[in-house]
């Protein structure tokens, strides 16, 4: 019997001994993590004052994906021989000048994708990648400040594709008015006086008008993580079947000496561009009667930095 109370009270000990050593580490563990959190604000507050500084600011960061697969004999899909792939690649860059009365912020979007689907045995079906994502675009801001947070700005602004059908249609925004930069991150242009230039063989659905400009363009790094989000708007004052959106948003979380993963998603509406598509099957379609749906693409792979 007294061996039996014995074992039981060095089993508690141990247990108590045991809970307290627990408790002691979680202790530890949670003074490491404000450790950290204060490291890391005290870098972040560090690299805004960096960001703040006049000069040049220049980087790049996108995304490479790639998926290819071949399969013979494989009698358990509808296709037993088969081969195809997609493969994908962004490019975000920008070139920012900073200086005590004006600021020229310069950035460039690029995603261009490849796609296959090759049935071996079709004859017919071609074997080659065709074109699939096909995005470009570029922009131009220039500001003179009138305060801390505001300025009196112009803005240039290009899009198109440049796989396939270049310049057709091609969209050129030239307007002016004011720029909001409340911080190092975020820039919005708000400029109500926008001339959108529609380049295009098809007049009868392409056309250039007057209107107002919204671009909002958010930039942050958080830690491993780079973050972007542009939102480029133009509402044309003529009829707002002219108007456009694009938005782009793209994430990148760095593992290794600039090297990660990544994600990008974009968002567009133009209603000129579905009408145009909607006229090759249907040629009575009109403005009122196209379905103007969303257009989306997304991308995930390896991230890269510089």
């Amino acid at each position: 019997m007294k061996k039996i109370v014995l074992t039981l009270a060095l089993a508690f000990v141990a247990t108590v001994g045991f809970s307290q050593t627990e408790e002691e580490l979680k202790t530890q563990l949670g003074a490491a993590k404000d450790s950290i959190a204060a490291i890391q604000g005290r870098a972040d507050a560090i690299q805004g004052k960096i960001d703040a500084l006049p000069g040049w600011k220049k980087g790049a960061f996108g995304t490479i994906g790639a998926n290819l697969s071949s399969f013979n004999n494989w009698y358990g899909q509808g296709t037993p021989d088969l081969a195809s792939g997609n493969i994908g690649v962004t490019v975000n860059a920008f070139a920012n000048l900073k200086e005590e009365k004006f600021f020229w912020r310069n950035s460039a979007n690029v995603n261009l994708g490849w796609v296959k689907f090759d049935d071996k045995n079709d004859d017919t079906d071609d074997d080659s990648f065709q074109k699939g994502t096909d995005v470009f675009n570029i922009t131009s801001l220039y500001g003179r400040n009138i305060s801390k947070t505001w300025a009196i700005s112009g803005l240039g602004e290009y899009r198109t594709t440049i796989l396939d059908n270049f310049n057709d249609p091609g969209y050129l925004d030239l307007g002016v008015g004011a720029t909001w930069n409340p911080n190092a991150n975020l820039v919005v242009v708000i400029h109500p006086l926008n001339y959108n230039f529609v380049f295009s063989d098809n007049d009868a659905v392409f056309e250039s008008s007057l209107g107002a400009k919204i671009v909002a363009d958010y930039t942050k790094k958080f830690g491993a993580i780079n973050f972007k989000s542009n939102l480029s708007m133009f509402q044309s004052y003529k009829s707002g079947d002219l108007s456009n959106l694009t938005w782009i948003n793209s994430f990148g979380y760095t593992l290794w000496n600039g090297i990660g993963l990544g994600f990008e998603f974009g968002l567009r509406d133009n209603k000129q561009e579905a009408l145009n598509f909607a006229l090759a099957d249907n040629p009575a379609e009109t403005f009122d009667t196209v379905d103007n749906k969303l257009q989306t693409y997304f991308l995930v792979g390896l991230n890269y930095a510089f």
